[in-house]
């Protein structure tokens, strides 16, 4: 396969939603696309619960190698996606490609933060699909 597509996961404080999303998509998809979150403002750290919960889960430390950053600091992505977060994502130059319309846990029980974690996964896992189904016909065709 070529080079990797950009995947960008967008939100508004890159703080939680993106945060994670950039985790899992290097976690499950890195083969097949590269990922990257941001956001149009930036906070000092990466939601607390996020983390601990990353960690917990999937023996992930999003500390290691992730931090809060805006739009403009990463590459140009092939496909945009918007984390919805019951806020209205920033305009990054073009549309996104599509919005996973999830909700903010933040300030929510483990469970509700557990949920929308494992809402993320099915996400980035639907993704990689989808791109490699993509891939697979355009090599075909």
């Amino acid at each position: 396969m070529s080079e990797r597509l950009k995947v960008a996961f967008i939100c508004v404080h890159n703080s939680c939603c993106s945060q994670i999303a950039e985790a899992l998509g290097k976690h499950f998809a890195a083969d097949v696309f590269e990922s990257y979150s941001a956001g149009s403002e930036t906070k000092p750290q990466i939601n607390h619960d996020a983390v601990r919960l990353m960690k917990d889960i999937y023996g992930i430390d999003m500390e290691q190698s992730q931090y809060s950053k805006t739009f403009d600091s990463i590459p140009e992505p092939d496909i945009s996606i918007s984390m919805g977060c019951d806020v209205g994502c920033p305009y990054i130059g073009r549309a996104f490609d599509d919005n996973w319309g999830l909700n903010d846990p933040t300030g929510q029980s483990d469970a509700v933060f557990r949920e929308t974690i494992n809402q993320i996964e099915q996400h980035i896992k639907q993704l990689k699909m989808q791109i490699q189904g993509d891939v697979y016909h355009e090599k075909r065709g």
